[in-house]
C-alpha cells in the first residue's frame, strides 16, 4: 500500500486519508525511523481500509445522485468515522486538518504486526472519473452560485476581518475546500461549494480571509476565527465530513 510521508517538526505522528482516491498520508517527526512509521501504518490497516471503503461508497452514492439529477450535498457525508482521534484529524477532505486543537494518535505503534500483512484491499476509487461528475452545465451552475454570493459575502466580511483578497479563483480541488497565498492575497475556492449549503461557502471564505492575517492554524488564527465566526468549529467539523468530488 503506497503511503505518502512528510517529515515535520512535530512530536507525534499523524495519519489521514486523502480524496479522491483514498491516498494514505502520514506526517511524522523529523527523526522518527522509517521502521516505526511502517509499523504505525500497518497497525492501523483495518481502520484505513474501512475509511477508504466508506469514502468510495459515499462518492459512488453522490455520483448516482448526480446522474439522477437529485444531488443532495447533505447526503454525501459520514466518512469521518474517527476511532482514534478527533474528526478533523482523520478528515477525508477539507481544509488543513492539522489544527492545534485536535488530538493526536499515539506517537508509537500499538503493536508490531507480522511480516505477512494482507495484500491491499484497495478501498480507493481507481475508476473514479471526475469528468463524469463535473459536466459543463454543473460547472456553470456551481460557478454562477458562488459568483452570485461572493459580492454580498465580501461586503459583509472584509470590514469585519480587515483584509480583502486581491483575487479569487474558483477551481475544482481534490483535497481542499479552499486555499490562499497570504503574500499575494490570492484566494482559491473549491467550485463544489457552489452546490452546497451557503453557510459552507461563507465559512471557507472567512477562513481564507483570516489566513491573510495568520499563515498557520495556531492560537492567533483560532482567536481571530472565534471573534469573527463563533460557530466556525462546528461548520468545519460538518464540512470535513463531506466528500470532495
Amino acid at each position: 500500500m503506497p503511503v505518502e510521508v512528510t517529515r515535520k517538526r512535530i512530536r507525534n505522528m499523524y495519519l489521514r486519508i486523502k480524496p479522491p482516491s483514498g491516498e494514505v498520508v502520514v506526517s511524522a517527526p523529523a527523526r522518527m525511523s522509517e521502521r516505526m512509521i511502517v509499523d504505525f501504518v500497518r497497525g492501523r490497516r483495518e481502520w484505513i481500509d474501512r475509511q477508504r471503503e466508506r469514502m468510495a461508497k459515499a462518492r459512488h452514492e453522490a455520483m448516482a445522485g448526480f446522474d439522477e439529477g437529485e444531488f443532495d450535498p447533505s447526503s454525501v457525508g459520514g466518512v469521518g468515522g474517527v476511532e482514534e482521534a478527533g474528526d478533523d484529524l482523520f478528515s477525508a477532505s477539507g481544509l488543513d486538518p492539522f489544527d492545534g486543537d485536535t488530538r493526536s494518535v499515539d506517537p508509537v505503534p500499538l503493536a508490531s504486526p507480522s511480516s505477512d500483512s494482507p495484500a491491499s484491499n484497495d478501498g480507493g476509487d481507481a475508476d473514479f472519473d471526475r469528468t463524469h461528475v463535473w459536466t459543463d452545465d454543473r460547472r456553470k451552475h456551481a460557478e454562477a452560485a458562488i459568483n452570485a454570493a461572493l459580492p454580498g459575502l465580501l461586503d459583509k466580511w472584509t470590514p469585519i476581518v480587515g483584509k480583502s483578497p486581491t483575487h479569487i479563483t474558483l477551481r475544482l480541488m481534490t483535497s481542499r475546500w479552499g486555499s490562499c497565498t497570504p503574500k499575494t492575497g490570492r484566494i482559491r475556492l473549491n467550485l463544489q461549494l457552489g452546490l452546497m449549503e451557503p453557510e459552507f461557502l461563507e465559512y471557507v471564505l472567512v477562513h481564507e480571509l483570516t489566513h491573510l492575517w495568520e499563515r498557520g492554524h495556531g492560537e492567533r488564527f483560532r482567536a481571530r476565527m472565534d471573534a469573527y465566526l463563533p460557530r466556525w468549529r462546528d461548520l468545519r467539523r460538518e464540512l470535513n465530513r463531506r466528500i470532495v468530488l
